[in-house]
């Protein structure tokens, strides 16, 4: 990957795309504009550097729980009290070096995309500028054909942690893409969740709840359960679970993801970005070693934060389903091969994103950060 990757001082602040690459008129999806961004993407452009000043003197959670993956109990219970957890040395030596290499190898694919005008980059459809989705620049959504995503699934280090989450290890995988954020992304990402709960009570969630240690009760003289119970129920019973690997230690200046402690089991809707207060958008995770992890409740309020840095910030990650989620939907993203090479636990967790032996997943392989394009090559099916 080039060195002197990002700081196009060509692409102005908040400018978002269609499906075709042409600007957008409003900023739908993740491209929900920053009215407080510096006005030049250029590294000593003076609103830049005031902003790197003001993060370097206070960015960060003050006194963020790390854990050791051995302590898997603490671990679970920072999890459901927050709605995330960092946990360290997830990745040895090896696999980190084979995620990076497969995140520099779909980040090249990404940019190697014809650009525009003088532009250097093509702005990710509805998303901030130098800010790519590994997940959705792919046209089949996910990186389940990649081995680098699939060595992931099945760690020593995590499936004990998800095992406790979860209350069982019959938790499904969905698929895994992650995030990159280049140099010079000067925006703030708005608060968003990943996906809101819909508060339903299955049996299967009512019966995970009271193997999590929740007493199922209900309101005098009814079936109904109780409020508080109901309250106990959402904040312990997380329907899908991310974990996001850190290649790279998170520092003040390059990037660092922001989680709002305790928002998962709120029904409230996040601030708008002109409306966020400055500790929300400072309540970042700064200091997390490279070969950390973030365990994420997606319901739980979080963002992308301004890269600074000179230097890339990816963060693939793999995507966990409840047990308890009935009717979830997934979609056939991982090639049989790549499903034979897996271990037994993390073959039963993808039972269903496999496809058939000799069928390739629709688009899978190729990768581009304009929508139209990848629907192209879904509508052509293989890569």
């Amino acid at each position: 990957m080039e060195a002197a990757i990002g700081w196009d001082d060509a692409t102005p602040p908040n400018e978002t795309v269609d499906d075709d690459g042409n600007p957008a008129l409003d900023h739908p999806g993740f491209g929900v504009a920053d009215p407080r961004a510096p006005r030049r993407r250029a590294y000593d452009d003076p609103d830049v550097t005031a902003l790197r000043q003001r993060l370097r003197e206070r960015n960060g959670i003050f006194g963020v729980e790390i854990v050791d993956p051995a302590d898997v109990k603490r671990a679970a219970r920072i999890f459901r009290r927050d709605g995330f957890v960092v946990v360290r040395d997830l990745l040895d030596a090896p696999h980190l070096d084979a995620i990076r290499r497969g995140c520099a190898r779909a980040l090249d694919a990404i940019l190697s995309a014809p650009g525009f005008g003088a532009r250097r980059y093509v702005t990710e459809t509805q998303r901030l500028p130098h800010r790519y989705s590994y997940g959705t620049c792919s046209a089949s959504r996910h990186m389940m054909h990649e081995r680098e995503w699939t060595a992931l699934i099945d760690l020593p280090t995590t499936t004990p942690i998800l095992t406790e989450i979860f209350g069982s290890a019959d938790y499904l995988v969905r698929g895994g893409g992650g995030d990159v954020c280049l140099p010079g992304a000067i925006e703030y990402q708005h608060l968003h969740w990943d996906q809101k709960d819909s508060l339903a009570m299955p049996a299967g969630r009512l019966q995970a709840a009271a193997k999590l240690g929740v007493e199922l009760r209900t309101r005098p003289g009814s079936n109904e359960l109780d409020l508080a119970t109901q309250r106990l129920i959402v904040e312990r019973t997380a329907p899908l679970v991310t974990i996001n690997f850190l290649l790279a230690e998170t520092t003040w200046e390059n990037g660092p993801i922001r989680q709002i402690p305790g928002s998962h089991a709120s029904q409230a809707t996040p601030p708008v970005p002109a409306d966020e207060p400055e500790w929300m958008r400072r309540s970042t995770l700064v200091g997390a070693p490279a070969g950390a992890g973030v365990f994420r409740d997606i319901r739980a309020w979080h963002g992308g934060t301004p890269n600074l840095s000179r230097d890339v910030r990816a963060m693939p990650n793999i995507e966990y389903v409840a047990p308890w989620l009935e009717n979830y939907e997934f979609t056939q993203c991982m090639p049989h091969e790549r499903w034979a090479e897996l271990t037994p636990h993390a073959q039963r967790c993808c039972r269903l994103i496999r496809c058939e032996r000799g069928v390739w997943p629709r688009g899978a392989g190729v990768m581009h950060p304009l929508a139209s394009e990848r629907r192209r090559a879904f509508e052509r099916g293989g890569n």
